[in-house]
C-alpha cells in the first residue's frame, strides 16, 4: 500500500468532522418531540438544538486520543478511520455497561460527567440530523444489533438501542453456516458495497451478540478540480522514499489557513455544510510528531486559522485508501477501556457475564476531482463468559472417610470412617 503521510490526517479529520461539525453551535437539551406544524427548516434547527455540546466535545477528543493512539501502532502506514462510526458502536454497547466497566468506558469516550439522558438524547437526534445535512450529499448510518438466537438478553437494552440509535434488532442462529454471510450482507449494502466482509464464519460457539455501525458518505466539492489540469509528478513518502500520484491542481478562491508549523485548507462538499480539511505539516516536519501534538483545541485553532483567500494554488493527490480491517482492543485499552475486554467487566444491562470479545473497525475513501467517497464499518462483538466457580467449600458435618498416608512411597498408613462424631 502507498504511503501518503500528510493526507492521512485531512482524511481522518474528515471523518471526524462529521461528528463535530456541528459543535460551535449544537446545544444542550431534553428530546422533546419536534412541535407539530414545523417546517423541515425549523425542525432540522429544532433537532440540532437537542445535540449537547459536551457529547460533540467528548466525541471529538476521542477521535483525536484513538487516531493518535493508532498512529502510535501504525506509524509506517496509512491510516484512515470513522471516529463516528466506532464511538456509536461503543455508545451502543455503553447502554449495558455498569460500575467501574461504565466509568471506563465513559473516561475513553470522552463521557465523562455526562448525565445517561443527555448522551441518550443527543445521539437520538445527531444521527437523523447528519443523514440530512445537505441534500447534495449522501451520508447514510445505519445500526443493527445481532443476537445469538435463543439468549436471554436484557428487553430494556435492546429496546434502548431501538429508540436512541434506530438500531435494527435481529435474532440469528449463529450455528447456521450463512449467519456470518446474512451480517456481512448487512453491512455490504448499508455501506454501498464499499465493506463486504466483517464476520468470520463460521461464529465461535461463544459469541452471543454483534452490534454493528456502518457509514457511507459521498459528497462531490462545492467546486470540482478540472481532471485536465492533474497531471502525473511524484509524492514523497513518510519513509523517504517516492510514489507515483496523479496530481488534481487549481488556482482560486481556497480556504485556506496556516500557522508555524502547518498549512490547511478547507475543501467543501455540496452546499458547504461538510467539508474536507487537508493539514499539512512543515517541509521538515515529521507527521508522526506533528499528530501527536494534536487534540481537540489545537484543531479548533486550525480551524480558526482558515478563511477565503482571493488566490491559492492548490494541489491534492488523486487517492484511494482502505484500512482495516483493524482490530482496536489494544488502543481503545490504551485510552482506559481495557476492563471491558475482560471478564471482570459489567454489561450488567446486557446479561450476565458478559464482555467485549473484539472491536474491529475498517474504513475506505476514495478522493478524486469530483469529491469524496468514503464507508466505514464498526463490529463490537459480544461473549459470554463462564459462570464464575463458586468458592469450594468442605464441611465435615456428616460421616467422611480419612487416610494417612506415606506420600513418599503412596503407603497408606491409616484408614477410617468417622461415622458418629462426639466430643474429642
Amino acid at each position: 500500500m502507498k504511503k501518503r503521510f500528510p493526507l492521512l490526517l485531512c482524511c481522518t479529520l474528515a471523518a471526524s468532522l462529521l461528528a463535530g461539525c456541528s459543535a460551535q453551535t449544537a446545544q444542550s437539551g431534553q428530546n422533546s418531540p419536534i412541535p407539530k406544524n414545523m417546517n423541515a427548516a425549523g425542525a432540522d434547527s429544532f433537532a440540532k438544538n437537542q445535540i449537547s455540546k459536551d457529547v460533540i466535545a467528548g466525541n471529538t477528543r476521542f477521535a483525536f486520543a484513538l487516531f493518535k493512539q493508532l498512529d502510535k501502532e501504525d506509524g509506517k502506514r496509512n491510516i484512515f478511520i470513522s471516529p463516528l462510526s466506532v464511538s456509536t458502536a461503543l455508545t451502543m454497547t455503553y447502554q449495558g455497561a455498569a460500575t467501574s466497566t461504565k466509568e471506563a468506558m465513559a473516561e475513553a469516550l470522552g463521557y465523562t460527567g455526562i448525565a445517561n439522558e443527555k448522551l441518550s438524547d443527543s445521539y437520538k437526534n445527531l444521527l437523523p440530523y447528519l443523514k440530512t445535512l445537505d441534500d447534495k450529499v449522501e451520508l447514510n448510518i445505519s445500526n443493527s444489533v445481532w443476537v445469538r438466537e435463543g439468549e436471554n438478553i436484557k428487553p430494556n437494552f435492546l429496546t434502548a438501542n431501538k429508540d436512541i440509535f434506530q438500531a435494527a434488532v435481529t435474532p440469528l442462529d449463529f450455528s447456521k453456516n450463512n449467519a456470518a454471510a446474512q451480517i456481512n450482507q448487512w453491512i455490504s449494502d448499508a455501506t454501498h458495497k464499499k465493506i463486504d466482509k466483517m464476520v468470520d464464519a463460521p461464529i465461535p460457539s461463544d459469541v452471543i451478540m454483534y452490534l454493528i455501525n456502518a457509514i457511507y458518505f459521498k459528497g462531490d466539492w462545492s467546486e470540482q478540480f478540472n481532471p485536465q489540469a492533474t497531471f502525473p509528478t511524484q509524492f514523497k513518502t513518510g519513509n523517504g522514499g517516492t510514489n507515483d500520484v496523479m496530481m488534481m491542481s487549481r488556482t482560486g478562491k481556497v480556504e485556506y489557513g496556516q500557522g508555524a508549523d502547518f498549512q490547511a485548507v478547507r475543501l467543501p462538499y455540496g452546499s458547504g455544510k461538510a467539508a474536507m480539511y487537508c493539514i499539512l505539516p512543515g517541509k521538515t516536519a515529521n507527521i508522526n510528531d506533528f499528530i501527536a501534538s494534536l487534540d481537540a483545541n489545537r484543531w479548533q485553532a486550525i480551524r480558526n486559522s482558515i478563511a477565503e483567500r482571493e488566490e491559492v494554488r492548490l494541489q491534492l493527490p488523486r487517492f484511494k485508501l482502505e484500512y482495516g480491517i483493524k482490530n482496536l482492543n489494544s488502543s481503545l485499552s490504551a485510552l482506559g477501556m481495557g476492563e471491558a475486554f475482560t471478564q471482570k467487566a459489567n454489561f450488567s444491562g446486557i446479561g450476565a457475564n458478559i464482555y467485549i470479545s473484539r472491536v474491529l473497525h475498517k474504513a475506505v475513501i476514495e478522493v478524486n476531482e469530483e469529491g469524496s467517497e468514503a464507508a466505514a464499518a464498526t463490529s463490537v462483538e459480544i461473549k459470554q463468559a463462564e459462570a464464575p466457580a463458586q468458592m469450594p467449600a468442605f464441611i465435615a458435618d456428616r460421616p467422611f472417610v480419612f487416610v494417612i498416608a506415606d506420600d513418599e512411597t503412596g503407603t497408606i498408613l491409616f484408614m477410617g470412617k468417622l461415622y458418629e462424631a462426639g466430643q474429642a
